[in-house]
């Protein structure tokens, strides 16, 4: 079969770089449009912060629960088709989480959404680094950048909709169909066969024996990961209610906490690939370890409704880039079979996902919000404890 020409190959990664980047831009809109409704259903179910906290945490305890079988359905079924297939899935249990009649069903609906969204992710990012690797040079951050928008938009449809009194029930019905739509346009255009046929491990991890080392440096890319999430969760899951609770924003201005969040974190993460080619990824996530730990912690200090805002603002800023560069790090482990280092580092992040809501929302019914809150300084200063273990080389 002859070689397919370059500016054929060219035009075919240019549109498959725009349709995996609609897969992250619904991933992050689907969830997001129903963060902003979850103080409301906190109250219409009667949540004290300790069960509202463990009802969130069952989204991430999915997720732990089936992130480990992505692997073994990408390899089956190839990242495109399972993408498509768990974004449909996520879609449909947030609209049934959106109307449970208890906090239970709100919590096992949570937990249902949750899985496929963790099989989402890892097939999306799938495609995603193999799309890179035909590139030859960083996309991976620019695509969690179309992320960060997805979750900008979702954030602000919710908003808009809390606004404008529209329900529950049809805001996010409408919102999983449209997205749903997104992905199924761009299906075709995705990368599709085998997905790890390329991969520079492909042909040299296979019987080789794996060392101790690798698994440490594994488990601090983790560690990092973590923290990084711990900070998107503080956003997600307690910024609304903080800023609505705690400081008295009115219910249209308490999801600003999450949207500067996000917000910032896609103006990091569009810089992000330039930065990490000339400082080296240790000394991004060092700085940005620095500036989540200072600007949450000086919000916190003095609380106000303008200040939290730009505390998120730059707790999102600070962990931009820190869960691509794990992830980039974790699928390039020498010795691991190809997939298999992304595969393991996206599922214990959810151990993040999973006990970050836990942890604040106990600490918040002993003592305040406020205090739980301080779990996002906890993990800028992770971040400079960790950074070590990332590439300090800058490239040009």
């Amino acid at each position: 079969m002859p070689p397919e020409p370059i500016d054929g190959a060219v035009t075919r990664d240019r549109r498959a770089r725009i349709a995996v980047a609609a897969l992250f831009l619904t991933n992050g809109a689907l969830f997001a449009n129903m963060l902003p409704r979850f103080p409301e259903i906190k109250s219409d179910l009667a949540m004290s912060n300790a069960v509202y906290g463990g009802a969130v945490a069952a989204f991430s305890a999915g997720a732990l629960m089936a992130g480990l079988t992505a692997a073994a359905l990408i390899r089956r079924f190839q990242s495109a088709r399972v993408a498509l297939v768990t974004t449909v899935f996520l879609a449909a249990f947030i609209l049934v989480a959106s109307v449970a009649p208890s906090p239970p069903v709100f919590a096992v609906a949570l937990f249902v959404a949750g899985a496929g969204d963790a099989i989402t992710d890892v097939a999306q990012n799938v495609n995603g680094l193999r799309l890179q690797r035909n590139y030859g040079r960083s996309i991976i951050n620019s695509l969690h950048a179309v992320w960060a928008v997805g979750a900008i938009v979702g954030g602000l449809m919710g908003a808009a909709a809390i606004a404008l009194h529209i329900p529950r029930p049809v805001h996010l019905g409408v919102a999983g169909v449209v997205f749903c739509a997104v992905v199924a346009v761009a299906y075709p255009y995705l990368l599709h066969g085998p997905d790890h046929d390329d991969h520079p491990s492909a042909q040299n991890s296979g019987g080789r024996d794996v060392s101790a080392v690798v698994y440490l440096w594994l488990l601090a890319l983790v560690g990092i990961a973590v923290a990084g999430a711990t900070v998107e969760d503080a956003g997600s899951s307690w910024a609304a209610l903080y800023l609505r609770d705690s400081l008295g924003a009115p219910g249209a201005v308490a999801p600003l906490g999450y949207v500067a969040l996000v917000g910032c974190m896609f103006l990091g993460r569009m810089v992000g690939d330039r930065l990490v080619d000339r400082f080296g990824e240790r000394a991004v996530a060092r700085a940005g370890g620095l500036i989540t730990a200072a600007g949450m912690g000086l919000a916190l200090a003095l609380p106000s409704v303008p200040g939290t805002i730009a505390g998120f603002a730059a707790a999102g800023l600070g962990v931009a880039t820190v869960i691509p560069a794990a992830m980039r790090a974790a699928d390039e482990l020498p010795g691991l079979r190809a997939g298999t280092g992304l595969t393991m580092l996206t599922w214990l992040m959810r151990v993040g996902f999973l006990g970050a809501p836990l942890v604040v929302g106990v600490i918040a019914d002993a003592t305040s919000l406020r205090m739980g809150l301080l779990t996002v300084p906890a993990a800028g200063v992770t971040l400079i404890l960790l950074a070590g273990v990332l590439s300090g080389r800058a490239r040009s």
